[in-house]
């Protein structure tokens, strides 16, 4: 397991603060309340653990196959259902969203190889992620990678608690499957619009692994 580039300021901020915080503890109150000031510290370890693990990137073995379309994201399948596009495709899509918690390897990854034919930031609302509305209301990042006459959007959206999205691709861009297309801090969830026809090989409330799980057929 390594550390993501995304995490090292945030890591060494949290433990300065938490460092800090545990040094006022233990003077002012050691010699009075020695149980408060080991519980604590025991409570600030255990969230700068926690902070760790947002950060992760386990060793795994990816999924790479031009055939399939591979999960951009660790989650749960939280939709699948046929909707409108009125970002991109204008028309009638397939949608499949997978839900990110806090405990969530935080990574996303592109889901096949192609070029990055758009790719666009919009500002929005922070509601929570399982919202219906947070698709099409919320801050968020899409983007269409394009394989031969097949697109598909990726759509990384922000929630309550995650208000950062970082995205990795431009725009004409080759991208290659299972690699780092972005990162969403503390959660939130990514979508995917699919051309209708596209066979679904994920199911509802399925758990999956970014570069890992099989969610449809290219």
């Amino acid at each position: 397991m390594t550390l993501h580039k995304e995490g090292y300021k945030t890591i060494a901020l949290t433990a300065l603060v938490l460092a800090l915080l545990n040094i006022i503890v233990f003077k002012f109150l050691c010699c009075c309340c020695c149980i408060l000031c080991w519980t604590f510290g025991g409570v600030s370890l255990f969230l700068w653990m926690f902070i760790i693990s947002f950060f992760r990137i386990p060793n795994r073995k990816y999924t790479i196959d031009e055939n399939l379309i591979i999960a951009p994201c660790d989650g749960k399948v939280v939709v699948i259902e046929e909707t409108f596009d009125e970002e991109y495709f204008k028309a009638k899509v397939l949608q499949v969203s997978i839900f990110m918690s806090p405990a969530n390897v935080h990574v996303n990854r592109n889901p096949i190889s192609g070029e990055v034919v758009y790719n666009q930031y919009h500002k929005g609302k922070y509601l929570v992620a399982w919202n219906p509305k947070s698709s099409t209301d919320n801050e968020r990042h899409s983007v269409v990678i394009r394989k031969g006459s097949k697109e598909i959007l990726v759509k990384q959206i922000a929630g309550a608690v995650a208000r950062r999205i970082m995205n990795y691709t431009k725009l004409g861009q080759q991208v290659k499957q299972t690699e780092e297309l972005g990162f969403i801090k503390f959660g939130s969830r990514v979508d995917l619009l699919l051309p209708l026809g596209t066979k679904i090989n994920a199911k509802l409330n399925e758990t999956v692994k970014g570069g890992v799980s099989v969610i449809a057929n290219l």
